[in-house]
Formats: C-alpha cells, sequence, structure tokens
C-alpha cells in the first residue's frame, strides 16, 4: 500500500496487524492520514473500525466505498450498544470513575452475581446494588450508597443509552461488500463530550475481540483494522492494573488478526510498554514554545530508527501540513528508517462532513437496522416490564409478608390471653 510519492516508503498489509498511531499536533495532517489508511485497507478487503469524533469522516460513504454507520445514540446510524455485564469489572470501574477500594467492592458484588446470565442496563445494576445495602453482607451501606450514586449519577449523564436494546455482535463489524471491507464509523460527535463512556466502549469492543476471535497468527492481510482516535483519554487517570491489561490485549490480539492503531497528539500520551507494540508510525508536525512541549518532540523523536540525512527532533518541528516522519515494518518485521515523506491526497479528502440527505439513505438501507433498531423500538415499549430478578421488589415482597407475619402471630396471641383469661374466670367462679 502506497501513502506517498515516496518508494522507500511502503505499508505491508502482511504487517499490518502489528498495529501502529498516527501522532502530530492539530491541524496537521492527522486525518488525512487516518482517512487514506482506511480507504486502502478497505480497498483490499479489509474492514475497518473509527470514530468520526468531529464530525469530519463521515464523509468517506460519498466517494463509492461501503460505510456503515453506527450511533450510540440512536439518532445518526445504527445502534452501537452493550450489555453492563459484558463490562469487565474493570472496564466498568473505570466508567463510573471508582477508587481502587469502591472497585474492589463492585468486582467482588459482580463475582457473587455470575450465576446470573446477564446485567443488561444500568438500572439492573442499581437494583442488585440496593438489594446488596439493604441485605445483610460485609460491605458497609456507605461503600454500597456510594456506588449506587456513582450509577446513577451516569444515568443521569445520559449512560443509559449505551446499556439499552441489543448488544453489538462483534461479527458484524467483519463485514466485505464487493470485494471491499466495510468502513464501520461511530458517530462520536455527542459522545466524545463523556470521554469515560467514549474511551470504555472503544476498549470494550477491543477486549470483545480478543476473547472471541480465533487464533489466526500471521496473514497475508489482517481481518480487521481499529482505529482509536484520541487515544489519550483511555489511558489518561486509569489505574495501573487496566494500563496492564491494555498492554496485553495489544500484544496478543494481534495474534487473531487485529491491527490497532492509536491517533493522538503526541506519542508520549501513550504508555511506554503499549507504544512498544505499534511498529507502524506516522509522526506529524508537533510544536515546541516551552520546556514540556520540547520534551515531548524529543521523546518522539527517540521512538524512531534514525536517518543520518537530517535530525528527526529538529524535523518535527519544521514539518508542514501533511507532511510526516513515517517509519514501517519491513519484510522481516524490522522498523524501516524514518523517512520525511508527503502524504498522498485521500480520495474522500473532499467528501468532509457527509450530506444528510446521503447519510439518510445509507441508513434506510442498511441491513443491520433490523437486528438492532427493531430491538430500540420493543425497549420503547415495554419500559414498564421488570426483569425476572428485580431484586428492589422481591425485597418489599420479603417485608411485606414479614409485616403479615406479625400481624397474624400477634392476633394468635391475643386469642390465646382471651381463651386462658376466660378460663381463669370460670376457676375463680
Amino acid at each position: 500500500m502506497k501513502i506517498s510519492n515516496n518508494e522507500k516508503v511502503e505499508f505491508l498489509p502482511n504487517m499490518a496487524n502489528r498495529h501502529g498511531f498516527i501522532a502530530g499536533a492539530t491541524g496537521t495532517g492527522k486525518t488525512v492520514s487516518l482517512k487514506l489508511l482506511a480507504e486502502q485497507f478497505s480497498e483490499i478487503g479489509v474492514p475497518v473500525f473509527l470514530a468520526d469524533v468531529k464530525g469530519d469522516i463521515s464523509g468517506m460513504a460519498s466517494v463509492n466505498l461501503p460505510v456503515t454507520f453506527w450511533d450510540v445514540y440512536n439518532e445518526t446510524g445504527v445502534p452501537f450498544h452493550s450489555d453492563v455485564s459484558r463490562y469487565s469489572p474493570l472496564l466498568l470501574a473505570r466508567l463510573l470513575s471508582l477508587s481502587e477500594s469502591q472497585a474492589s467492592i463492585l468486582s467482588i458484588i459482580l463475582y457473587k452475581f455470575k450465576d446470573i446470565n446477564t446485567i443488561p442496563t444500568l438500572a439492573r445494576l442499581k437494583q442488585i446494588l440496593v438489594a446488596v445495602r439493604d441485605s445483610e453482607t460485609n460491605f458497609t451501606k456507605v461503600s454500597i450508597n456510594t456506588l449506587i450514586r456513582k450509577v446513577e449519577t451516569l444515568q443521569v449523564e445520559g449512560g443509559d443509552m449505551f446499556f439499552e436494546g441489543t448488544a453489538l455482535d462483534i461479527n458484524d463489524l467483519f463485514k466485505v461488500k464487493d470485494g471491499k471491507g466495510v468502513i464501520n464509523i461511530l458517530d462520536a460527535t455527542k459522545l466524545i463530550h463523556k470521554p469515560e463512556l467514549y474511551a470504555t466502549s472503544l476498549m470494550w469492543l477491543l477486549q470483545e475481540m480478543y476473547e472471541t476471535l480465533p487464533e489466526v497468527g500471521d496473514l497475508e492481510k489482517p481481518k480487521m483494522v481499529f482505529f482509536f482516535d484520541e487515544a489519550h483519554l483511555l489511558f489518561v487517570d486509569s489505574p495501573k492494573i487496566l494500563i496492564k491489561t491494555i498492554e496485553k490485549i495489544i500484544r496478543l490480539i494481534r495474534s487473531k488478526g487485529v491491527g490497532v492503531y492509536f491517533i493522538t497528539q503526541s506519542p508520549k500520551d501513550i504508555p511506554d510498554n503499549v507504544l512498544a507494540q505499534l511498529g507502524n508510525r506516522i509522526q506529524h508536525a508537533l510544536r515546541a514554545y516551552t520546556p514540556k512541549e520540547m520534551q515531548a518532540v524529543k521523546t518522539a523523536a527517540t521512538t524512531f530508527r534514525e536517518n543520518i540525512n537530517f535530525s528527526t527532533e529538529e524535523t518535527i518541528t519544521q514539518l508542514g501540513t501533511g507532511e510526516a516522519l513515517v517509519s514501517l515494518l519491513d519484510t522481516k518485521g524490522a522498523p524501516t528508517m524514518v523517512e520525511k515523506v508527503k502524504i498522498n491526497a485521500p480520495i474522500s479528502l473532499k467528501g468532509g462532513v457527509i450530506d444528510e440527505e446521503v447519510r439518510k439513505v445509507i441508513n434506510e438501507n442498511e441491513p443491520l437496522n433490523e437486528k438492532y433498531l427493531t430491538s430500540i423500538i420493543i425497549c420503547d415499549n415495554n419500559t414498564e416490564e421488570k426483569t425476572a430478578f428485580d431484586w428492589g421488589k422481591i425485597w418489599e415482597g420479603v417485608m411485606a409478608i414479614n409485616y403479615f407475619l406479625i400481624i397474624v402471630l400477634a392476633g394468635i396471641m391475643k386469642l390465646f390471653e382471651c381463651v386462658l383469661g376466660g378460663n381463669t374466670g370460670r376457676r375463680r367462679r
């Protein structure tokens, strides 16, 4: 795959599952590089998943590429949803912004309820927490009430939208139409305003692929390429144990035929142990006006194999829009010397924001609507329906039975008192 007019730079499809990154300051051409790679992967029959954070990627549907739009909010594409129980305890703790001790309590509770087939919604999770709080456990009511408030906060912020309807079947992302890989575009223009939900939903998707896809080893081309835009949101403030989990998934998911590409401003946004797994690297310009920014440039330069013909550190700050420093893996899997290139223009360059009429036609003819949109309609029509494990109602029922037994017992005692009192009176007469 050619990404520039430099003959020395060639993107080998059989090395695409070795992952990579696209980095650079705002306005330097990261989106152009992203579009170009997505188009070329699609052309060779590789499905792609990416998030449209700024609304300028959706135009790829206007250039005769197979596209499926997805949307958490059920407005601009096929519903993109999950179940609470399909989130790992680590991701759920990250989503709820829990402390280490709070995360431990939640993990224990979820483990105790592991025999339940599914916890589909946040409302369902709240019911379980309420039942735990009102029963005799080793957890303090204060701790459980804190978890309940965290869940309620996420509900108020719109997290309920992600946990309703039919959960995504990842096999629906691996589609090929007329020999071209389908480009799956998640509309994240609203979702990005909830950074924890955005980051954890994409990480959940990667984890699902890692846990469910079979081992395939190294292929002639990957089965899927996954672009993670605004990647710093995944790593900032994440606990060490989650970072280690991410590192493990990135290291091992390549054998499942999936290539992961992080898009961020600077390579320093990515933890070193994760960065070490990223073999294909495209670095656009970085601006350095402060000591911290100068250090970021130096760090970015050290991630490339040196080219004796120019200084990598100096060149990074001098790159123009659309220019990049590129190092890709060769046939032996070794990184090539860094080269300064002008990135080719993607065919969808002029297709920025998609015309809403075009999007409407694509969405109306999307066959996946029957699978996912129908479930949303059913949910809307049955919002009052309760699940078989409505723990709040079960507790209320137990309390009602207890109250009834107390009344019955009081009546029996009163009856005995009257009988005994009557017999005593007769003996005295």
